[in-house]
């Protein structure tokens, strides 16, 4: 990862888009900047699986998905991402800076604090242990760039996403209530470091 990709997530002022490519156990992992034109379909039929909507909810028309990864991508601090691995295309993730977020407001947010958003969206994909893979390579990319936290709030029903972040590091802090959901606050803490 380079110097520019990862401050692309803490810099609100010269925004860059993000590239990630990560070796994994599981097959070379990467991450780049969506392109609607290419990739609102894939995201849509994701969107619309039952098992990403159930947590996700923006099932519905492509409108919909579309609406929101464009504000994703209008946003100032933050950045969806087309997930591959060994080339294929799998699942979405957002990586956003959290203490310009909302989530601010519910948890003692760091200036450096770096929120992660993902689904797996190919069902081949889930259920096998790669979400854990896939959150520990980027999550110590983030980490080797410059010493900070990574955050996240999957839905508390969420068990699978919970234990894929538990997995990969993370660790529960005091659930929170959001307005969509209870979430369970998971945090990466700094190497070396308590949460």
């Amino acid at each position: 990862m380079t110097n520019a990709a990862a401050n692309a997530v803490t810099s609100a002022s010269a925004r860059t888009a993000l590239w990630f490519d990560l070796p994994t156990e599981a097959g070379r992992f990467t991450l780049s900047p969506v392109k609607p034109d290419r990739d609102l379909p894939l995201i849509g039929r994701w969107m619309n699986d039952p098992d990403v909507a159930r947590y996700w909810e923006l099932a519905g028309p492509l409108e919909r998905t579309n609406e929101h990864v464009r504000a994703q991508l209008d946003s100032a601090h933050a950045q969806p991402l087309l997930a591959r691995l060994a080339g294929r295309a799998i699942g979405y993730f957002e990586l956003y800076q959290a203490a310009e977020d909302r989530l601010a407001e519910y948890y003692a947010a760091e200036p450096d604090d770096v929120g992660v958003h993902l689904l797996i969206g190919e069902e081949d994909c889930r259920g096998i242990g790669l979400g854990s893979v896939l959150l520990r390579a980027l999550a110590d990319a983030v980490q080797r760039e410059r010493p900070r936290r990574v955050v996240a709030e999957p839905d508390e029903r969420n068990v699978a996403s919970v234990r894929a972040f538990t997995a990969a590091g993370f660790v529960a802090a005091d659930p929170i209530d959001l307005p969509e959901k209870r979430a369970t606050l998971m945090i990466r803490p700094i190497p070396g470091e308590g949460t």
